[in-house]
């Protein structure tokens, strides 16, 4: 299968602060891959860059392709062209990424009527309406000129994948999509995304710190520490047989219904993190940063 999203040598810089070093990832058409790993390990930073919006304090090197065009080589304006219709982002925290004095159905009618000028804004309103109705948004006709305060945490995040599917873009990056919402809400969400992802055949990079959110979603995981990717495997060969030392360490922070409650859970600063060492074909698709 082609890949969609190809990053080869990734490498991001701030001033001093090296935030990505050396990434080389892999996303397949209709595939989902999970990014994760711990605050500060270069997930978001790494999304940030692939739609060219870190800004002008980034030094960004290496190549990201997207359907085998160069985006770091592109011009602003054509970057602008696919930024939202090509390729969308869910964003982190839907009360800050939604404007708090527009109302949501404009918000999602602006993300569709900027990249089809030739709509009218009937067409607009109707195609607005249509993605909120895709995103299970009750009664979007109704609440169309509500503003964001008047929903639940749940209910924005619907909106912001609203705006993000609303233009049928073939890329969807989700960034930590269910943070700060509860386990009931946050099922709901993840439900929701594959269901999306089943009828509009997306492909998604899914980022996430939580082990367990990724295990329903992802096909394959990606693992990242302190800018490098420590570990990438097929879902099921990192959940069963993990190879580096970090990602069993992230396993093992995790609490489950069989975890021994007399024995504390693994602490993250203990695991060295053998920067030194290249990635490794483990077994066939499984990649580490392991001696042999």
């Amino acid at each position: 299968m082609a890949s969609l999203l190809e990053i080869d040598r990734l490498n991001i810089r701030f001033a001093a602060t090296v935030a990505v070093r050396d990434l080389t990832l892999r996303v397949e058409e209709r595939q989902v891959l999970g990014l994760v790993g711990e605050s500060g390990s270069g997930k978001s930073v790494t999304a940030l860059a692939v739609l060219r919006l870190l800004g002008a304090a980034a030094d960004v090197a290496g190549t990201i392709r997207f359907a085998g065009t160069d985006l770091l080589a592109l011009v602003p304006e054509a970057m602008r062209k696919l930024r939202g219709r090509d390729i969308a982002m869910v964003f982190q925290e839907p009360m800050t990424a939604l404007n708090p004095v527009m109302c949501v159905g404009e918000q999602v009618a602006e993300a569709i009527r900027v990249h089809h000028p030739e709509m009218s804004r009937r067409q607009v309103h109707d195609a607005a309406i249509e993605a909120m109705e895709a995103v299970a948004l009750g009664d979007p006709a109704r609440r169309y000129r509500d503003y964001p305060h008047q929903f639940s945490g749940g209910q924005r995040q619907r909106i912001l994948i609203a705006m993000a599917i609303a233009n049928r873009p073939r890329l969807l990056i989700a960034d930590e999509p269910t943070t700060a919402l509860d386990v009931t809400v946050q099922q709901q969400i993840l439900e929701l995304l594959a269901s999306l992802r089943e009828r509009f055949g997306l492909t998604m990079l899914f980022i996430s710190h939580d082990l367990a959110v990724v295990s329903q979603v992802a096909d394959r995981v990606a693992v990242m520490r302190h800018g490098l990717l420590f570990e990438e495997a097929s879902r099921e060969a990192i959940f069963r047989s993990p190879a580096h030392a970090y990602t069993r360490a992230l396993l093992g922070a995790v609490p489950t219904m069989s975890t021994d409650i007399d024995r504390p859970l693994t602490v993250l600063d203990r695991v060295a993190d053998a920067a030194v060492l290249p990635l490794r074909e483990c077994s066939p698709g499984h990649w580490a940063r392991v001696t042999v």
